[in-house]
């Protein structure tokens, strides 16, 4: 939502000059805001307009001289497509609000029903709902950027048709939740502002952020594995205290395994003070493996969690007794966006252990599981001692 100094730049397609000062005289009555109206009265100079300068929300009304019902609102979203629209009308036609969203507009005010505060709260919707969407068609373009240069990397037909179907596939699924989220905690702060309070409605805020934050993780998941099947993930060596790291990452994983009551056991055998580690690797094999642990884990048990040295080699062990993978999902187990067929309605983007993987891999190490359905799982890492 915008910041409440925030000057909101609008402009009014409207030929008729006494709604035209009757919709300014409204914005001049607001108290939260503070609004800057430009108003033109053809759809003509509202292209002048836009291409002299950037607008927050345009108020469209649909009769003007030089264009007639929805023909204006294509024209526009071409001219100006991150620019929010609102339509005004005379009539109070439900059809016609619906087709003039569908082709595009945020919103759709009858003149006769417009005061103050619902032409105010419809432009701070229009902006807020189209930043929704300009953020989601962005993670879209970048996602669907992202498909197209992996498939071009493989090297049967077969195989590239099967790896864009299975991604879109599974991308549009985790997509979907915050998406749902978004439109359900939008949609009530739209149809029940003047019954929600102030604590009502920043908590739907912060469900709008937070499910956007997540669709930005997994742009940022997604373009990780990218960097590293372009060859671009590389170690970078530099003196870590590796028991210290250890006891850091469980201390930023504390209250999630505080939250399942679970323990976790921390053990150590030999010097790790004097030697080379890259530690944004590190964090990235041992943050997501001991999360997952935890994820998995049935409340009120434990995770083990062993650090041991050899003469050349060091050995991370991360066990627990939950829910296990089938010998059948081993096989994918650090595959991008693979699940396993139990998880049920646990959450996951399916990214973590594919990140894993490619981590060690740029560490010069290897990676094992032993696990069974309703045991439990065992992830084994070694990386070569660097020492200094």
């Amino acid at each position: 939502m915008m910041a409440a100094t925030c000057l909101v730049k609008i402009l009014l397609i409207e030929d008729n000059l006494a709604e035209a000062r009757l919709l300014q005289e409204f914005l001049k009555q607001a108290q939260s805001k503070e609004f800057s109206l430009v108003h033109v009265q053809r759809l003509r100079d509202a292209f002048h307009e836009l291409n002299q300068q950037t607008y927050d929300v345009i108020l469209l009304d649909l009769t003007l001289p030089d264009s007639q019902g929805l023909s204006s609102l294509p024209l526009l979203i071409s001219q100006a497509p991150s620019t929010p629209i609102v339509v005004l009308t005379n009539t109070n036609d439900e059809e016609l609000a619906i087709e003039a969203v569908r082709q595009g507009a945020q919103d759709y005010l009858v003149k006769r029903q417009v005061n103050p505060d619902v032409l105010v709260r419809s432009v701070q919707y229009a902006i807020a709902r189209k930043q929704v969407l300009e953020q989601l068609r962005t993670v879209n373009q970048t996602l669907e950027n992202r498909v197209e240069e992996r498939t071009a990397q493989l090297e049967k037909a077969q195989e590239l048709y099967q790896f864009k179907s299975e991604f879109v596939s599974m991308l549009s699924h985790d997509i979907r939740n915050p998406l749902n989220t978004i439109l359900l905690a939008a949609g009530l702060l739209q149809n029940n502002d003047d019954k929600l309070t102030k604590e009502k409605k920043f908590n739907h805020l912060q469900m709008i952020r937070s499910a956007i934050k997540n669709m930005a993780q997994l742009l940022d998941e997604v373009t990780f594995i990218g960097k590293a099947d372009s060859g671009k993930l590389q170690s970078q060596l530099s003196q870590l205290d590796l028991e210290a790291f250890c006891h850091q990452i469980l201390e930023d994983i504390h209250l999630t395994a505080l939250e399942k009551h679970i323990l976790i056991e921390f053990t150590s055998l030999g010097d790790f003070s004097h030697s080379l580690w890259d530690e944004g690797l590190l964090r990235h094999i041992l943050g997501n493996l001991l999360n997952n642990a935890i994820k998995y884990s049935h409340p009120e048990s434990k995770v083990k969690f062993e650090l041991i040295r050899q003469d050349k080699t060091v050995t991370f062990k991360i066990q627990d007794w939950g829910i296990g993978i089938s010998k059948r999902d081993q096989s994918q187990l650090f595959v991008p966006f693979h699940r396993g067929e139990n998880v049920g309605s646990i959450s996951g983007t399916g990214m973590g252990l594919a990140i894993v993987k490619k981590c060690v891999e740029a560490h010069g190490g290897e990676i094992l599981v032993d696990s069974q359905v309703g045991v439990g799982t065992t992830f084994t890492v070694t990386l070569p001692l660097m020492k200094i």
